[in-house]
């Protein structure tokens, strides 16, 4: 019992060391830098504002009846219930595959929405001031932002959270 207590402890002290080292690396990166991740095959920005913690997916997802697909369910983040969104399923395409690279995207508390999104895989801070536009390839959710193109000619997405969080229809995930 004891030694799953030092377990344990030894766990929540790594989880602060690397929760610590990202919010120091965040504070200490240009104020133009966005979290970049990727959801499917499509890699996206998203503000750090809007942004909240970042855990690798719970292995216990509750379903919950009567909803629609793209919600996979609840999960009990630090003893909190958040609903758990898959983005790629949202948004129409295939469901987003979980693997040991998948984590969950809590939106910021000041969006009011206790929500998740399911991200295939994190891709660091980017800086994409010099980056280029590209109108022709916008994405058409209202939630999704500009195109850019990064200095080598990759394509991404800005996902506006406070957007997806006030969106009709993902506020409305019964059937």
């Amino acid at each position: 019992m004891d030694e799953v207590r030092s377990e344990r402890k030894d766990h929540l002290r790594d989880f602060q060391d690397r929760l610590s080292e990202r919010l120091r690396k965040a504070s200490a990166a240009p104020r133009t830098a966005r979290l970049g991740m990727q959801i499917g095959a499509q890699r996206w920005l998203v503000d750090l504002s809007e942004a909240g913690e970042i855990v690798p997916l719970p292995s216990m997802i509750t379903p919950v009846p009567l909803t629609h697909d793209w919600l996979v369910g609840l999960a009990n983040l630090r003893g909190t219930l958040f609903a758990v969104a898959d983005l790629q399923r949202f948004a129409g395409d295939s469901p987003t595959p979980a693997s040991k690279e998948a984590r969950l995207l809590a939106l910021s508390a000041s969006l009011n929405v206790n929500s998740a999104l399911i991200v295939t895989r994190m891709l660091g801070l980017h800086d994409p001031q010099g980056w280029t536009e590209d109108p022709a390839r916008q994405h058409w959710a209202p939630w999704a932002g500009r195109c850019l193109i990064d200095g080598e000619g990759r394509d991404w997405h800005e996902l506006n959270l406070s957007i997806l969080a006030a969106d009709e229809r993902f506020l409305s995930a019964s059937r």
